[in-house]
C-alpha cells in the first residue's frame, strides 16, 4: 500500500485491489478495508509524534459503506487527537468516483522506544528515512 501523500495530520493512502484482496465470492475482503484505514489512520497520526517514538493500533472500529470489486481504494487518513500516551485518527476509504467505501477510526499507544519507524526499517531491510523534522 503505497503512501501518496503524508504531512502534519494527514494521510493518503492508494491500493490497487487484486485478486488476493477479493473475498469467495468476489468482492473486497472487509479485513482490506480494516488494513487501508488502520494504515491511513497511523501515517496521519505519525508526523505529530516525537521522533524514536512509535505507535501500536489497540482499537479500530470500521464501517463498511459499500463493496468494490476492482480499481484503486483511496484512503484519506486525518488525526484527531494527539496525546501523551494515547492518539485517536480516522479516515475513510472512497472508489475513483469518491463513493465512500468505509469509515473508521483508530486509537493508538503511544510506545516509547517500541515500534519505531527504525525498527520497520530494520526488520524489511529498507534504507532508513531522514529525521522527520528536518
Amino acid at each position: 500500500m503505497p503512501v501518496k501523500e503524508m504531512g502534519i495530520g494527514y494521510c493518503v493512502v492508494e491500493l490497487q485491489i487484486g485478486n488476493e484482496h477479493l473475498n469467495p465470492f468476489g468482492g473486497i475482503h472487509g479485513g482490506v478495508y480494516a488494513s487501508v484505514i488502520d494504515t491511513a489512520a497511523y501515517w496521519a497520526a505519525y508526523c505529530e509524534i516525537p521522533e524514536k517514538v512509535g505507535m501500536i493500533s489497540i482499537d479500530l472500529k470500521i464501517d463498511y459503506l459499500a463493496p468494490i470489486s476492482e480499481g484503486v481504494i483511496t484512503a484519506k487518513g486525518k488525526s484527531i487527537k494527539i496525546g501523551k500516551s494515547m492518539c485517536l485518527a480516522e479516515a475513510t476509504a472512497t472508489d475513483k468516483n469518491g463513493k465512500w467505501l468505509a469509515h473508521g477510526t483508530s486509537k493508538m499507544m503511544i510506545t516509547k522506544g517500541l515500534q519505531t519507524i527504525e525498527d520497520a526499517f530494520k526488520f524489511t531491510g529498507s534504507a532508513a528515512l531522514p529525521p522527520k523534522f528536518v
